[in-house]
């Protein structure tokens, strides 16, 4: 049966939610769904939703079902779930796959079970969740399997999460529940304080990608853009730079560098001696902002670097994690269900 079934990771984010095979990514849908309100019914999932937000009239409502890495909305949740593994699986696969779940270190026991029942109900097979650190690891493949360190941070939209790993397991650990969109969030409120002016925020998430950095950079880019004046309600043209991006950034930033550096507080010294000679892997979608790993390096007296894969790597390690010669050896550190 296993030769007619998948083994799928699915790494369950609060902006993107990713599916892997075999460590290669098959789907990668926005976590976002359009429901009919009346109805309660849902009629548009992913990319088709996220378009919808901010333009639809009061009869639809778009709504993330995962707030900060964990399920805010059971049955939203549920629902995505079932859709994205339909489009792999085909509606009518008689074999159901064996299913990975990522789940952010240090959820609590409730969270944990809300996603390994939503994922229960919608593949109706076995379903293991995996910490979001380890998952990374396996997909990046440091070589945690060693007594040795290694500390990777993952940095999402809704959660920060740094951890050292050794033996299979996860040694010290923690968990920031703000992440991308916190950097959005300090881009609007820079924008409402400045300027007067109020932008949405994929606005704030386009002006983070295209000129947004983390650390002063040699040369200043600017973006023009269109904000709502906050008193007459009247649309205003207003320009932001790099250094304004950086500026409005730093907060939530200097967050993210102190829940590394608690986790690093936290680590026996055999293994930072380990971190130190082999540096910090960054992975997660915020880990492409330019000069996070020169802020972090800065901050935490340890090289950081980029993985090669930061977005993906989640689910490919959680797929990976179903492996024969894997799941035994981690079986014992994965999350209770």
């Amino acid at each position: 049966m296993a030769f007619f079934s998948k083994d799928l990771g699915i790494d369950l984010g609060t902006i993107y939610t990713q599916i892997a095979e075999g460590g290669q990514v098959i789907l990668r849908e926005p976590t976002v769904v359009a429901i009919a309100v009346d109805e309660q019914k849902i009629v548009e999932v992913g990319l088709a939703a996220k378009d919808m937000y901010g333009r639809v009239p009061e009869s639809l409502e778009v709504a993330y079902p995962l707030i900060n890495g964990v399920i805010a909305d059971y049955e939203v949740a549920e629902k995505l779930l079932e859709h994205m593994i339909g489009k792999i699986s085909g509606s009518l696969r008689i074999f159901r796959p064996r299913v990975m779940v990522s789940v952010p270190y240090g959820v609590t026991s409730v969270e944990s079970r809300a996603v390994h029942e939503a994922a229960l109900e919608a593949v109706k097979r076995d379903v293991f969740l995996i910490q979001q650190p380890m998952a990374a690891a396996l997909g990046v493949d440091l070589p945690f399997h060693t007594p040795s360190g290694n500390m990777i941070i993952c940095l999402g939209g809704g959660a920060t999460q740094a951890a050292v790993l050794a033996m299979y397991g996860i040694v010290s650990a923690q968990t920031l529940r703000a992440g991308g969109l916190a950097l959005d969030e300090a881009i609007i409120n820079y924008v409402r304080r400045k300027y007067g002016l109020v932008i949405a925020q994929p606005t704030a998430e386009q002006v983070k990608i295209s000129i947004g950095a983390a650390v002063p950079q040699d040369e200043e880019e600017s973006l023009e853009l269109q904000g709502q004046d906050q008193v007459t309600g009247l649309p205003r043209p207003f320009n932001l730079t790099t250094g304004e991006v950086v500026e409005a950034m730093e907060g939530p930033l200097m967050d993210i560098a102190e829940t590394a550096r608690q986790v690093l507080e936290k680590t026996p010294p055999e293994l930072i001696s380990d971190i130190i000679d082999r540096g910090i892997a960054l992975c997660g979608g915020t880990a492409l902002l330019r000069g996070i790993d020169k802020l972090l390096t800065k901050e935490l007296g340890v090289p950081a670097y980029l993985v090669d894969n930061p977005t993906t790597c989640v689910a490919e390690g959680a797929s990976l994690a179903l492996d024969p010669s894997v799941f035994p050896k981690i079986r014992r550190n994965l999350p209770p269900v």
